[in-house]
């Protein structure tokens, strides 16, 4: 699964601290779903959306590999 976390950060001068911190998460949690290392639940991923005001699919998107 690919994401935008990182473009969605620099959009709007977010740290991963500050996102981890309006998730509920940790620092590492955002470090790793930001490298592809994790993927968050729907709840995370909801939440992260909405923190940047945005849909989820302008966040996450699906690759081919995610269909196998």
């Amino acid at each position: 699964m690919k994401n935008k976390i990182k473009v969605a950060r620099a959009e709007t001068g977010m740290t991963q601290q500050q996102l981890a911190d309006a998730a509920g998460v940790s620092r590492q949690t955002i470090n790793a779903i930001e490298s592809g290392k994790f993927v968050p639940s729907t709840v995370l991923a909801i939440k992260m959306a909405q923190i940047f005001d945005k849909s989820v699919e302008e966040i996450f998107q699906l690759e081919d590999k995610d269909f196998m």
